[in-house]
């Protein structure tokens, strides 16, 4: 992996005590303190919306993009004079969240504001930034909960947005939210650039342990071709170690099977099973959390809990899938059960689930399309796994380059 840092002093300058400019981790104020949280959009109201000021505004944000009284902040500034919000810019699964996974709500108008939605779904480099020029904004607003895992596709619309942004001379501003599982450690194999899709674009580490305004530094310091105009709006009162539950804000599901925090906290490893014939659990109340197949049975829960990981036990689970793999089916396989979720490592875990699945259940195989190596970043954990490699080996495999992404994050973190 090579990560070249670039200077960003030059490109923008010092913005209100409310926002930390682009010009890079050296003018970060650490939030924390034991104040209140409050976040990015938050303390953007809080100054009268006066980073936006004679502006037109665009907006890309979906179901999570809410105040504490959960209402969105689209209908907020919509019914603020004080803010020319003249565009909404949707996801995958939609502004207002009602497609499922791969899908999008496409272009229309928002019943209830009148105002355009224009979709980014699978859209980036100059076909995006012609959506934002057609749009007529000036300055583009990012508002989403993110939940810590590389395979996550919205800081990958993040991240596509600010290059659109660049090539179409707008302004980029990013309001900032928790990174629900904390902001404690990168975790994991770092995507090599060969690898790169929607699900991972650059070289970050699968668990990347940072808030989307640290990720936007970070995509403008190492991986645009040249720096948008950017600024972030930071948190206070957020503390890296952490959880979402610790915030006092509501839990919107960022996307269909993500509908709570616990979710999350598992993601970043149970999300590899899309890349074998395993269910990884959608269709059931427990996406992620429950694991399974037709002819698996206690043996996996046996194997995996020998191992004794630490903060996780796994119960032998059977369930019936209501859509995606073995929809209407009953298989069986596992449910996590997160007992210490400061001593958890859900990559680590998933690796492990990975292993004992492989070597308790014959039916065990990769999809066709090899997916699994989009999701780790490389071929290395599914060749070293078919190969016969332990749990240790396989994490043992990735830590320099992981050592490497650590350094350079490092110099990102806005707070404490």
């Amino acid at each position: 992996m090579t990560l070249s840092r670039r200077t960003l002093l030059a490109t923008t300058a010092a913005v209100a005590a409310t926002t930390t400019a682009a010009a890079g981790p050296a003018q970060a104020a650490p939030a924390g303190g034991g104040r209140p949280l409050r976040t990015g959009f938050e303390r953007l109201a809080d100054d009268g919306y006066a980073l936006l000021d004679g502006e037109r505004v665009g907006v890309v944000t979906n179901p999570t993009g809410i105040t504490r009284d959960v209402r969105h902040i689209v209908d907020v500034m919509h019914a603020d004079d004080r803010v020319n919000l003249t565009a909404v810019f949707g996801p995958e699964h939609g502004f207002r969240g009602t497609a499922q996974a791969g899908g999008s709500e496409g272009r229309y108008d928002d019943p209830a504001t009148g105002l355009p939605v224009y979709d980014t779904y699978l859209k980036s480099g100059q076909p995006l930034a012609d959506v934002f020029t057609a749009s007529g904004v000036d300055t583009v607003v990012f508002d989403i909960q993110d939940v810590g895992a590389r395979f996550y596709t919205y800081i990958w619309t993040l991240f596509d947005c600010m290059e659109a942004a660049r090539l179409a001379g707008k302004r980029f501003v990013v309001l900032d939210r928790p990174n629900p599982v904390t902001g404690r450690a990168a975790l994991g194999p770092v995507l090599h650039k060969e690898f790169a899709t929607f699900v991972g674009r650059q070289p970050v580490s699968q668990a990347h342990g940072m808030t989307v305004a640290e990720l936007a530094l970070l995509f403008n310091g190492e991986f645009l071709a040249s720096p948008v105009p950017l600024e972030t709006v930071t948190m206070t009162g957020w503390k890296r170690s952490e959880f979402y539950d610790t915030s006092g804000l509501p839990w919107v599901p960022p996307s269909p099977n993500m509908p709570t925090p616990e979710t999350a906290l598992v993601y970043s490893g149970t999300c590899l099973f899309e890349g074998t014939n395993l269910s990884e659990g959608r269709g059931t109340t427990r996406p992620f959390e429950l694991l399974g197949a037709e002819g698996v049975d206690g043996r996996w829960a046996a194997a995996a809990n020998e191992l004794g990981l630490p903060g996780v036990r796994f119960r032998e689970a059977y369930f019936a899938p209501t859509f995606s793999k073995f929809q209407g089916k009953t298989v069986g396989g596992v449910q996590l059960h997160v007992h210490d979720r400061a001593a958890f490592d859900p990559v680590r875990t998933g690796i492990a689930l990975l292993v004992t699945a492989r070597r308790s259940w014959e039916g065990f195989a990769w999809r066709s399309d090899n997916w699994i190596d989009k999701l780790t970043g490389s071929t290395q954990v599914r060749t070293m796994i078919d190969a016969g490699a332990d749990t240790d080996e396989v994490v043992g495999a990735w830590q320099r380059e992981l050592a490497a992404f650590r350094a350079v994050r490092r110099q990102y973190l806005l707070y404490r």
